[in-house]
């Protein structure tokens, strides 16, 4: 059987990028049972109310939602375990520091199988306020509404 090439996304957190200010992003491995890769290579997952803390030196995902496996029987996995994250010592370190000295949260953005290894790319965010969440999507309508007269220009509409 070939090995798996690629990216295949899983599952994105879009609501991430409207609740928060994502500065730095960091790909980190899964420690996972069989269970769950079977449900995940189903392309069941949801990132929603998921978080990232550091305990003792290692980063643990929480409230990742992956469903259990149809075809599981008494070795099925809870649909909500926290689940360790692999990443190299000095990135540790490193989101440890931000997040302990600047008040940041890390936040998880997207699932996905890279190369047959399931991958979840978190994020070093700040939390938005209500009014840049308003200002975010007034830019993002007006930038809209140019393109839109542009195209329209350009077609000889106007």
């Amino acid at each position: 059987m070939p090995k798996e090439q690629g990216r295949k996304l899983i599952a994105s957190n879009r609501r991430a990028r409207h609740d928060y200010h994502l500065e730095d992003t960091y790909e980190a491995g899964l420690v996972l049972v069989g269970t769950e890769v079977k449900s995940l290579r189903q392309g069941r997952a949801s990132l929603v109310d998921g978080f990232v803390d550091i305990e003792d030196h290692e980063a643990w995902l929480h409230g990742v939602h992956i469903p259990e496996y149809s075809q599981g029987t008494w070795t099925n996995h809870t649909a909500r375990r926290k689940r360790k994250l692999l990443l190299n010592r000095d990135e540790l370190d490193k989101i440890e520091r931000k997040v302990n000295e600047k008040g940041f949260t890390i936040v998880p953005t997207a699932l996905y199988f890279k190369d047959g290894r399931a991958k979840v790319e978190i994020a070093l965010a700040k939390g938005k306020k209500t009014w840049d969440k308003r200002q975010s999507l007034a830019t993002r309508q007006a930038d809209r509404e140019k393109e839109q007269a542009l195209g329209r220009r350009l077609k000889g509409m106007d």
